[in-house]
């Protein structure tokens, strides 16, 4: 956060891109993409961005090592799937009533969209995505998460 009197204020008005990147399921297949809304004041690192998902995509599994996710869904019913110490959870999401779900570090998450329409989540990732970690995202399939609840 930066204080009033921080050098890095907004000054003037600006026009700025903002990154747009398709995803894809483990199959190849485009399930949506991923907006980064507010970049940090030097650009490098990504502090809110929205994931969208179509309707009945599926984006997961992975974990994230270091980052924390602070999901608020605005649009459509998503389904957030995790694997906590052992156990698979489930989570509704949906904009009306607005709750937001934080999910730690080190916890497998898949987000499933269960409306008929595009689902929006927006993500406050603590700390903010920084794209110079390497291996902070790591990817399972689903029989993998299932096959380690068994062991």
């Amino acid at each position: 956060m930066h204080d009033a009197n921080s050098t890095s204020r907004i000054t003037q008005v600006k026009l700025e891109e903002v990154k747009k990147v398709t995803t894809y399921d483990l199959s190849k297949n485009e399930n949506g993409f991923l907006i980064e809304l507010f970049k940090d004041f030097d650009g490098k690192k990504t502090e809110v961005y929205l994931t969208a998902a179509k309707p009945g995509a599926f984006k997961g599994y992975h974990k994230h090592n270091i980052r924390g996710s602070r999901y608020i869904c605005i649009k459509g019913t998503m389904r957030i799937i995790l694997y906590v110490n052992g156990k698979r959870e489930e989570h509704i999401l949906t904009s009306n009533p607005p709750m937001r779900l934080y999910i730690p570090p080190h916890v497998p998450t898949g987000l499933q969209n269960i409306s008929d329409e595009d689902a929006w989540l927006i993500n406050y990732p603590d700390p903010a995505y920084d794209p110079e970690l390497k291996n902070e995202q790591v990817d399972y399939t689903q029989e993998e998460l299932e096959r380690s609840l068994k062991h």
